[in-house]
């Protein structure tokens, strides 16, 4: 018996020496692969395993009926998840620091003075700038990854109609074009209030906006927890060097100057105006250039996202001031400076601009006079504020433009504000 027992005893010791032996070698594999995960931000998201995408993405499908993705639109779904760039040159952000999103489309030489005026800004090193693209372009990504002035994350709207390009949101051979009648074409689409089928660049426009806003208040870890208030810009917005830190002191001010005040802008509401020079600050209606607001706010907004998906204007700012903005119960005021930090410089629609000779530049460059007084923030905490009342401009009553009038368009909107809840 004796013989008998000791093998066993030398087998019993030697398995639980082996499961040690693989239970260390399995934990140093799972530190590998978390290491791995956490690579360096210049490190490419094409090494990221695919699977675990393509299952969210598949999930997201099912559960909202999102348009079949092509592989190009799962990249990007991929390249969004990446952390953001500059790390190793900006490890920490200030702790007040305001978020900076950029959305552009495919103007390249609008974006590089916009890029060069934000290159310039006093305290741009301190947050984190994001831009969001609609679609790819690749000559608008290497201006974007030619940016080392701050930190810089890049997102790319998967489901941009430049994206799908013989299926929807993009343009399919059995969709209605123009004033097509479905029944006697036997084509798919519902036309707008005037009785045109969409256009799937002009639709983008309003999808870009939707989707960006959900996506960076609701759906990226760098943003999802931030409450404070965000910074919006366009690619045709020239910045000037003391638009941070006035954006940092209207914030500030916002609650006890103007408590009703739903945002903070950079630019009178009125693109041609530069300000009045008052030794005051103005609350007057949201604009479109250089605008700010926080989580609340935006809380509000998308439980207005039925108003906003089936209103019939391709334009995301008409559809806001025209239905979301009068469905508050009150008017929506923002809180800005006397003299403007921000000028909207596009003489060109959306998607025209794209190559040398159309880019609506004048001499391909842009001359934009900034004075001294534009150098430094130039507002003060004890001004008082003047409010402009009853203001021109689209109100509750107006049908919009059009351009947004096909069922798919709507469903697709829906679903954005739904994708990250």
């Amino acid at each position: 018996m004796a013989n008998y027992k000791k093998p066993r005893f030398k087998d019993a010791a030697f398995k639980r020496f082996l499961s040690v032996v693989l239970g260390t070698l399995l934990l140093v594999s799972l530190l590998v692969v978390s290491l791995g995960t956490n690579a360096t931000p210049g490190s490419s998201g094409l090494d990221e395993d695919l699977s675990e995408s393509v299952v969210n993405i598949q999930s997201f499908r099912e559960k909202l009926n999102l348009p079949k993705e092509n592989d190009f639109s799962i990249r990007l779904e991929k390249q969004n998840r990446l952390p953001p760039r500059n790390i190793d040159l900006y490890p920490r952000l200030a702790k007040d620091h305001i978020t900076i999103v950029l959305y552009v489309h495919n103007r390249p030489q609008y974006l590089r003075v916009v890029v060069n005026s934000l290159s310039k800004v006093v305290g741009i090193s301190e947050t984190l700038l994001i831009v969001s693209h609609d679609g790819y372009f690749e000559e608008m990504n290497k201006i974007v990854e030619g940016i080392k002035f701050c930190r810089l994350k890049q997102i790319f709207a998967p489901y941009s109609p430049h994206v799908f390009t013989d299926s929807f949101p993009g343009v399919s051979s059995k969709d209605c074009q123009e004033k097509d009648e479905a029944g006697k074409k036997h084509c798919v689409g519902n036309p707008d209030q005037y009785g045109n089928h969409r256009s799937p660049n002009i639709v983008s426009l309003k999808h870009h906006w939707w989707w960006m806003m959900n996506t960076v208040w609701d759906g990226l870890k760098e943003t999802r927890g931030h409450d404070g208030h965000i910074l919006f810009i366009e690619e045709d917005h020239f910045i000037y060097p003391n638009a941070y830190r006035n954006l940092q002191l209207l914030v500030s001010l916002k609650p006890n100057k103007c408590p009703d005040c739903y945002a903070a802008n950079l630019a009178p509401c009125d693109v041609n105006l530069r300000g009045e020079g008052w030794n005051s600050l103005v609350a007057e209606r949201m604009g479109n250039v250089g605008y700010a607001f926080n989580r609340t706010v935006w809380r509000k907004i998308h439980g207005k996202a039925k108003e906003f998906c089936f209103f019939d204007d391709y334009n995301w700012d008409i559809t806001m001031w025209a239905t979301v903005y009068p469905s508050f119960g009150s008017p929506v005021y923002t809180l800005r400076g006397p003299r403007t930090s921000a000028v909207h410089f596009g003489k060109c629609g959306l998607h025209q601009g794209q190559g040398k000779t159309n880019a609506c530049i004048d001499n391909g460059s842009v001359n934009i006079q900034v004075d001294d007084i534009d150098k430094v923030a130039n507002i003060r905490p004890e001004w008082d504020v003047k409010v402009y009342q009853n203001q021109p401009g689209y109100k509750a009553g107006f049908k919009g433009w059009g351009g947004w009038g096909d069922n798919r368009d709507h469903r697709l909107c829906l679903n954005f504000a739904q994708m990250y809840h």
